[in-house]
């Protein structure tokens, strides 16, 4: 069971992050690495929202193990790094 806004703020994340692995690895990365830069914030922001959240949220003290969408934020934050 998941609350809301932990849905919610999860989907941003993972938007962010799908945008932060385009900017990496778009042509301009290599001329400019600002571009990546800023998504990589962006990105960083929506995680940490994200955490601070799940550690006030009552919904997730109720599920203990790894859900599959956390499982592959974790296999794409890999790839991006």
């Amino acid at each position: 069971m998941e609350c809301l806004i932990c849905r919610e703020l999860g989907r941003t994340y993972e938007v962010a992050l799908r945008e932060y692995i385009e900017a990496r690895s778009s042509a301009c990365y290599q001329i400019s690495k600002k571009f990546a830069a800023v998504k990589n914030v962006d990105m960083e922001r929506a995680r940490y929202e994200l955490e601070e959240h799940r550690l006030l949220c009552v919904f997730v003290g109720e599920v203990l193990a790894i859900s599959p969408e956390e499982e592959r934020f974790t296999r794409l934050r890999r790839l991006a790094a």
